[in-house]
């Protein structure tokens, strides 16, 4: 087990999420460093050269082009009229999609689970968690079995903009149909609020004898979540670039590999895929045909992000592009196998099914599971 630490007199350019490990300060290196302490008691540092010194999270965003605010930039401001008190909603503190909405909450929520279990405390229950399983195997040798891309089936109950998929949701059940349909990979959506899902979804499934390796679908905002989610029994986990600047990309996908976790880092246009190819070992990538502002969906945008010099600069690098959203018939997924994509995320269309094995199998024209 490796934990972090942090040595240097300046934590200006250290991403907020990377500052919950335990930090001290030597004189001798102004410059700040990240560096990997490991369980025989040796450490390697991070070369400080990787650090940018910005002035402030938002900075970093913007230079970016990260339009997702993490927090609302102003309060909700009081106004008073006679003896009654209101507030007002005004650009700074009111969301302006729904993902913005969510990432607010879900940086509040954080705080709130992070004040009641420590980092320290999340050690041990990290040592303890079953062995991570090899997500991207998994992947591949399902792809190579069928020929087809692999798919990432979702235990998802409902959605912002969907509500309720599945009234009789039980998520066991669920996932069991799913392993049985041919499902190489199960992502577990774990936010409460916004989709009805919880760690306790993914616990229950880990425990229940599915062999499947499984995501963590959650809304990352800090490193906590990543030791979070490996102690409940993730194998992988969800990094969004419309939400995190390349630094926490780049720190968090290093811890990530420090405790066997995964990362599936999803892009949702060219300026998210530029970046995120220019993080050194990142071998999933996930490309959302989901319009975050206006939640329109349209599969071509796949094809468009791989075509040219950055399908080559994927195959260079050996990247799994996993395409998500608005797949629902065989044609979705011969679609998006033709542009380079290796693997599908699918929840909606396959969940609603009365028998989710059977809707694999209309998902992709055929009977893919390994009996």
């Amino acid at each position: 087990m490796e934990t972090f630490f942090l040595r240097g007199s300046s934590l200006s350019s250290i991403p907020s999420s990377s500052l919950n490990h335990r930090s001290t300060f030597r004189s001798n290196n102004r410059r700040p460093c990240l560096r990997a302490q490991q369980s025989d008691g040796s450490a390697t540092d991070i070369p400080p050269g990787e650090f940018k010194v910005r002035n402030s999270q938002e900075e970093i965003a913007a230079t970016q082009g990260i339009r997702i605010r993490r927090r609302p930039p102003t309060g909700p401001p009081l106004h008073y009229v006679g003896p009654f008190e209101f507030r007002l909603q005004n650009e700074g503190n009111t969301p302006r999609n729904i993902l913005e909405e969510i990432v607010w909450n879900k940086d509040t929520e954080v705080a709130q689970m992070r004040g009641k279990k420590p980092l320290y405390t999340l050690k041990k229950a990290v040592d303890m968690a079953p062995p991570p399983r090899d997500f991207i195997a998994a992947l591949k040798a399902s792809y190579l079995r069928t020929e087809m891309p692999a798919l990432i089936a979702e235990v998802k109950k409902a959605s912002p903009s969907r509500g309720v998929l599945r009234e009789d949701f039980d998520p066991v059940e669920i996932a069991k149909a799913y392993e049985k349909g041919g499902a190489a990979c199960l992502s577990v959506l774990t936010d409460a609020k916004y989709f009805q899902g919880s760690f306790e979804n993914l616990e229950a499934i880990r425990n229940a004898g599915v062999t499947c390796p499984i995501l963590c679908k959650e809304f990352i905002v800090d490193a906590w979540q990543l030791y979070y989610a490996r102690a409940k029994g993730a194998d992988a986990v969800l990094l969004i670039a419309a939400i995190l600047p390349d630094l926490d990309i780049k720190y968090m996908a290093k811890i990530c590999k420090l405790i066997g976790l995964t990362p599936l880092v999803e892009v949702h246009d060219e300026n998210e895929m530029d970046r995120v190819l220019e993080i050194d070992g990142i071998q999933l990538i996930g490309i959302n045909n989901r319009n975050l502002e206006t939640f329109e969906v349209d599969i071509s945008n796949t094809k468009k992000l791989l075509e040219g010099e950055r399908g080559e600069k994927i195959k260079q690098k050996d990247i799994i592009v996993v395409g998500e959203s608005g797949l629902c018939t065989p044609a979705d997924v011969a679609y998006v196998q033709e542009a380079g994509v290796k693997a599908i995320l699918v929840g909606e269309s396959i969940v609603k099914q009365k028998d989710p094995t059977t809707g694999i199998a209309e998902l992709f024209g055929k009977d893919i599971s390994a009996a």
